[in-house]
């Protein structure tokens, strides 16, 4: 939490009409906000990341330099450090915490800190999730958009592997129950890694070039990264991922939605993403207005945009915000 701060929304009544009076987020920011309030970049947070994991893209020389723009990481309810089932136990069962219950309470955030405006909204996976209904439910306020390896809503498919994940949970005794569920959070971590990576991926052997000894090295690196985590934060960020979706409760439905979209936008799907797929990415850009599919070709299959892996797929990611950050 070095750096970090904590902002409470109020009294907070989620999508589905759930009360949570104290609730909050935390975040982080880099920089200094313009007098006209307009130079802020926002970079939501992701499945089992923090506002901390945005740091190899921010710094001079980076991605995004926070001696021009001002920077705001911001955790995703759910995570272990926004409310979430672990820290805050009198919220049981902890409710559906849906992508616009974080956008409506990061817009409450940043008008606290005097925004007036988002040059970028920017993310990675379920960061990309927040920043499409950023676009649709607040064009005014954003100017130019980077969704990566993400969507505007969650797939057939992603639903798929989202519920296997689950069921690696509920099969535990453990969980549930008030015990540790150690077999299940190292299972979720197993099968997640399977689905992470792509075929090309474990064909070349990339797995070295990120420090793993062999293909039983990275499972065994999941299973022990995933047994660290909390069982019940996990579920409930899964459950916001699996809700998405930014037609819900809109005129005109998904189409519209993204129709609706005024920010300038360059859309990066990995080409080898198992779950946030190249053809849903190339669909849904198709139906925002001006946006250009700019396809990551990488072999890391979803890890592709995922910040600090690689350095040539994050300088393609960094080439396309220095477009659209030259147009704000």
């Amino acid at each position: 939490m070095s750096g970090a701060q904590r902002f409470s929304p109020g009294r907070f009544t989620t999508e589905f009409g759930v009360d949570l009076p104290g609730a909050w987020l935390t975040f982080r920011t880099h920089g200094t906000l313009a007098p006209d309030g307009r130079n802020c970049v926002l970079l939501p947070s992701y499945y089992t990341g923090t506002h901390r994991s945005y740091e190899p893209w921010i710094g001079p020389g980076r991605m995004i330099d926070p001696a021009r723009w001002f920077v705001v990481a911001v955790d995703m309810f759910g995570n272990g450090l926004s409310t979430s089932p672990s820290n805050c136990p009198e919220y049981e069962p902890f409710p559906l915490m849906t992508v616009a219950d974080n956008v409506r309470a990061q817009h409450a955030l940043l008008e606290s800190l005097g925004v007036r405006g988002i040059a970028l909204a920017a993310g990675w996976s379920m960061g990309a999730l927040q920043c499409y209904e950023w676009a649709v439910r607040y064009p005014e306020m954003v100017r130019a958009l980077l969704p990566i390896c993400g969507a505007a809503r969650c797939s057939d498919v992603n639903r798929v592997f989202l519920d296997g994940l689950a069921a690696t949970l509920a099969a535990d005794p453990a969980y549930g129950s008030g015990a540790r569920p150690v077999a299940g959070l190292r299972a979720f971590g197993t099968v997640y890694a399977g689905w992470a990576y792509s075929r090309d991926f474990f064909d070349a052997r990339t797995y070295l070039e990120l420090g793993y000894a062999s293909v039983d090295d990275l499972v065994e690196g999941w299973a022990r990264d995933h047994e660290g985590m909390d069982a019940h934060d996990l579920i409930a960020t899964l459950n916001t991922w699996r809700a998405a979706d930014v037609g819900r409760g809109r005129d005109g439905g998904f189409e519209a939605a993204l129709g609706s979209i005024t920010a300038r936008a360059i859309v990066m799907p990995g080409t080898t993403d198992s779950y946030f797929t190249l053809a849903d990415s190339a669909r849904e850009a198709a139906l925002v207005p001006g946006a250009e599919l700019r396809p990551i070709e990488s072999n890391l299959g979803h890890i592709a945009g995922r910040p600090g892996i690689r350095d040539v797929e994050t300088k393609a990611i960094a080439a396309a915000a220095g477009e659209l950050l030259a147009g704000c």
